[in-house]
């Protein structure tokens, strides 16, 4: 579990020392920025699938239960606003959630490595 603690903290923290560096060296081309950005998709791809294995290793966990649900969740809304509501509103709330659930799960991760 330590190990997947450390390998936790590389793929959150590698998009913001990125996006930090790119913006502290006022990179004109914002190719640090972006990959910052980018590299978010394999941060959050990461997790979902930690995640979900954890889930699979402790079924009765709700922490993780709860993450699950939630990341089940995000994506319907963020489908269901796409197709049917085309609401702008929603996208901007939509946009927060999956940092607070990046957050959540290294929470999650963090109190069972150190166990």
């Amino acid at each position: 579990m330590k190990n997947i603690n450390y390998l936790n903290y590389f793929f959150v923290g590698i998009p913001i020392v990125l996006i930090l560096f790119g913006y502290l060296t006022n990179q004109s081309s914002g190719n640090l920025i972006g990959c910052g950005l980018l590299f978010t998709i394999l941060t959050g791809l990461f997790q979902i699938v930690i995640g979900a294995k954890m889930l699979i290793d402790e079924p009765n966990d709700k922490m993780l239960q709860a993450y699950i649900i939630s990341v089940i969740l995000f994506f319907t809304i963020w489908v269901f606003n796409g197709l049917i509501l085309y609401s702008d509103i929603l996208y901007f709330i939509l946009l927060f959630i999956p940092p607070m659930l990046a957050i959540y799960l290294t929470i999650i991760i963090h109190k069972k490595a150190n166990k």
